[in-house]
């Protein structure tokens, strides 16, 4: 077939098939000629209108020239060279040889198409013509992933149809005869102008009248086609139908770049929202963890009770609650204020954003502070509660032993002032004096005995006020009323001796016996007291050794007891043999009496001790349930020991463990993170053996034991270790996560990820995590970055530290290098991007409104724009309209969103 034009020189002559040249003679079908004329009519009038004309007829009205060089020049936008206005046949063929001329320069070679045919009013000529700038013009520069033009059309129209029933877009004929391809173009961009659902493939005729209307009305599209032509062909004319849809394409393009402009506008508004929200929740978490630390502080740092050994108890129990409820959920809350801080600060750096900076004294090392003088008076607490336990234990014991002292003192004492001041000497017998000046010697040498029990009673006294004893001013009082009475006995004393002295002139005779007796029996009657006394003495020990000391002194004492029988013995032969004499010269009965003493060898001498040999059974006793004690003490503090001495290694063994992750640079993250919510598994696992810890711990306190030599462990340092391990873990999870969001949201491959990683960790030499500056630069040499070793190498290098290391510590952490080294080599949304794509949506206006935001962009994201866009001043504005610029540039500065 002859070609009616030739497009080899202008590079797309693969672009159409032999079925769509034209035929020289007579091929063209009529049904088809008809639907071209009618189609290509249409087409050059949708053009010619915006020069105020149009054609009636295309053969005819072409003839002269004058509308064919007006329709290129709207269609080209381009001045053709001034038309011939002559009415003569050569002046039209030189108008009509213009356009020729004209469409050749565009690449255009054309065949077999002369300016005489034009002229002379060839149908076919001018419709292959029309045909030819209908190809440059309207579909050529259609293109849709480097196809040519038809091809590209034709992929645009499947993809924009493929989600809709009964349509299945593979030609230009055939696919469009039953209308539905049209109006699922329509629908797909423009749902709301007409219902799909109602349409049926049935009704060809309906679907094409209705898409054809629609175009009409809404988009500008004049009816370049005959429904009823359409469904009465057989097939309908390709160029009619090609020469339509582009008008589509056309008409939605426009649509397609306001979409892609809309959607990065939502891209960047979604990230903004949720940084701000994200923002929002670290300023109330860190409101409500400060403000539960600034109560809780004072209450640690309290270091008063009510002086009382219950009152201490209940304080103890009181932070043992707070040790097992309260601290732990927020401790949970800290580590979640850290992560949401971590991964908004995250967000922000990969999105271009400033860094957040929490309101004042809401930073992260604000919290931190703030902790560190919880934990500071936590520590202290828990150590100042025990030793004030073992204080009041101690002034608990020394208050019974001092009520127990002075019993003994006042039961002593009772009656010894009357005694001292009687006048029973006066009168007396010189034998009934003397005896009573030896009574009174052996007075003395009694009263001089129990002046170590005042002394000690003094002593005791002098501690509990030293200890500061609750009941001080009672214990005071007796102390004192105890003193001024020895005071007084000494004084006494000293008066009846006086006496005594005075008349000893007139008494000499004496009882050898009965002296004898009284100065062995007073001694010895003070022994039993003393030994009475350490007998039922309390006493209060803390290990098994202690007990066992008491155990051995008490047994030293008791081999003491066969010399005390023998004195016992002679001491009660004396009183014997007195009253053999006296029943043996059958004396009186007053002979008897003693008169030097008054101990009596029935009533207290015998009475004694058979209480002191009583006693010792009983203290043995005392002694052994206290061993018992004791030795049940040992068992819990070897229980709790061995149960520290398995968790304290677990722990020290899992710290190293969650610390050695992510130095491996073989592993990858996904990998790390599996590591780590194992060992998150584990600890979650582990936890029954810490309150079973914690329950030995309340049993040895309970115990009132302080010390453990079978273990280094204590319960702090295993509480501090578990929480150093719980805090670790949350913490190093956190940091992958970041990682695997920056990696997956910048587009970074596993093997780069790996590089950095591996490059970090070789100049990480102490495996801190962090990089000396010297180091840095290593690092950044050994991945290619090119740092001169000059000044201005330094300054560079400088600026470069003041991006990773804003604080200026001299350490680069694995996160900053990470992001700088993700800013080196991926691209970010920018400031200007979304200017561009707001002006896209403002049709090139400087300004935008409210209509076109909600129109273009989700109900929520165009609320928040026009809540935050201010109004525009330019001179040229519209009524309420907003400046997208500079709520585009504060998106990427400082501001207050």
């Amino acid at each position: 077939m002859d070609n009616y034009y030739n497009n080899q020189d202008y590079g797309y002559e693969q672009q159409y098939d032999q079925e769509e040249e034209w035929e020289r003679e007579g091929l063209l079908d009529p049904a088809w000629e008809k639907q071209q004329r009618k189609t290509f009519t249409a087409w050059c009038n949708s053009h010619l209108r915006k020069a105020g004309t149009q054609l009636e007829n295309i053969e005819e009205d072409l003839r002269n020239g004058l509308k064919l060089m007006l329709l290129l020049e709207v269609i080209s936008g381009e001045q053709l060279p001034k038309p011939d206005r002559g009415k003569m046949r050569f002046h039209k063929i030189a108008n009509v040889n213009k356009a020729l001329d004209f469409i050749e320069s565009k690449g255009v070679k054309l065949v077999s198409i002369g300016a005489e045919e034009i002229v002379d009013g060839n149908a076919k000529m001018t419709l292959g013509m029309i045909w030819t700038i209908i190809l440059r013009f309207a579909i050529q520069d259609i293109s849709v992933e480097e196809l040519s033009a038809k091809e590209g059309l034709l992929l645009w129209c499947q993809r924009k149809t493929a989600p809709y029933k009964n349509v299945n877009v593979q030609n230009f004929h055939l696919s469009f005869k039953d209308g539905l391809a049209f109006c699922a173009l329509i629908h797909r961009h423009r749902p709301e102008l007409l219902e799909y659902h109602k349409l049926s493939k049935d009704n060809p005729l309906e679907n094409l009248n209705t898409a054809f209307d629609v175009a009409e009305k809404h988009l500008d599209i004049p009816r370049m086609l005959d429904a009823e032509d359409i469904v009465n062909s057989a097939k309908p004319d390709e160029r009619s139908i090609m020469a339509y849809v582009s008008s589509y394409y056309h008409a939605f393009s426009g649509a397609q770049q306001a979409e892609t402009a809309a959607n990065r506008i939502c891209k960047v508004l979604k990230v903004n929202q949720e940084n701000e929200r994200l923002m929002e929740e670290y300023e109330r978490m860190a409101s409500d963890l400060l403000e539960w630390i600034k109560r809780t502080t004072p209450w640690l740092e309290d270091r008063t009770t009510d002086n009382t050994l219950p009152g201490t108890q209940k304080k103890l129990e009181e932070f043992r609650e707070y040790r097992r409820k309260h601290k732990p959920p927020k401790l949970e809350e800290k580590a979640r204020l850290e992560t949401t801080f971590n991964t908004l600060q995250t967000r922000l750096r990969l999105s271009n954003r400033p860094a957040y900076l929490p309101t004042e004294g809401k930073m992260v090392s604000d919290i931190a502070s703030a902790w560190k003088g919880l934990e500071h008076a936590e520590k202290g607490f828990e150590e100042w509660l025990l030793s004030e336990l073992q204080r009041l234990e101690r002034l608990d014991h020394l208050a019974q032993k001092f009520k127990h002292k002075c019993d003994i003192h006042e039961e002593w004492s009772y009656g010894k002032e009357e005694m001292l001041q009687s006048q029973d000497f006066k009168g007396c017998k010189l034998n009934e004096l003397k005896a009573l000046r030896k009574k009174h010697e052996a007075f003395e040498s009694d009263l001089a005995a129990h002046q170590d029990r005042v002394e000690q009673i003094a002593a005791i006294a002098q501690e509990l006020n030293a200890l500061e004893y609750h009941d001080s001013p009672a214990v005071n009082l007796r102390c004192q009323s105890i003193c001024d009475q020895w005071d007084t006995l000494g004084t006494l004393t000293q008066k009846r001796r006086t006496a005594l002295d005075e008349a000893e002139r007139l008494l000499e005779r004496i009882d050898q016996l009965h002296l004898e007796f009284a100065k062995r029996a007073a001694p010895f009657n003070n022994w039993m007291d003393g030994a009475k006394e350490d007998l039922v003495d309390m006493f209060i020990v803390h290990t098994t050794e202690e007990i066992q000391g008491l155990i051995d002194a008490h047994e030293q004492f008791k081999q003491t007891l066969g010399e005390a029988d023998k004195e016992f013995n002679s001491i009660i032969s004396l009183v014997t043999e007195v009253e053999r004499i006296a029943q043996q010269f059958n004396l009186e009965a007053s002979a008897t009496e003693n008169p030097y003493t008054t101990l009596a060898a029935h009533e207290d001498i015998m009475s004694k001790w058979s209480e002191v040999k009583q006693l010792v059974p009983g203290r043995d006793k005392t002694l052994q349930q206290e061993m018992l004690r004791q030795q049940n003490n040992d068992r819990l503090r070897r229980q709790f020991a061995q149960k520290a001495n398995v968790i304290g290694p677990w722990i020290e063994k899992h710290l190293d463990a969650v610390a050695s992750v992510g130095i491996n640079t073989k592993e990858s993250l996904e990998q790390q993170m599996q590591k780590l919510k194992q060992y998150e598994q584990n600890v979650l696992a582990f936890t029954p053996n810490m309150e079973e810890v914690e329950h030995y711990n309340q049993d040895v306190q309970e115990s009132m034991i302080f010390d453990n030599k079978h273990t280094q462990y204590t319960m702090e340092t295993l509480r501090v270790g578990w929480e150093q391990l719980v805090t670790s873990i949350a913490r190093n999870i956190n940091e992958v996560e970041n990682q695997i969001l920056t990696r997956d949201s910048k587009g970074i491959s596993q093997e780069q990820m790996e590089e950095f990683r591996k490059s970090f960790n070789h100049f990480d030499k102490n495996r801190s995590r962090k990089l000396e500056r010297k180091e840095f630069r290593a690092c950044l040499v050994s991945l290619g970055y090119n740092i001169r070793d000059d000044k201005q190498g330094e300054v560079d290098f400088d600026r470069i530290m003041s991006t990773v290391d804003p604080n200026h510590t001299g350490r680069v952490t694995f996160d900053a290098f990470l992001d700088f080294m993700t800013r080196e080599t991926t691209d970010t949304d920018t400031a200007e991007q979304v200017m561009q794509s707001f002006k896209i949506l403002a049709g090139d206006k400087p300004y935008i409104t409210a209509e076109i935001l909600r129109r273009e962009l989700p109900p929520d994201q165009a609320e928040y724009c026009i809540e935050r866009m201010a109004p525009y001043s330019g001179r040229d504005a519209d009524p309420g309209s907003l400046d997208y610029t500079s709520f585009s540039t504060a998106l990427y500065g400082e501001s207050d969103l």
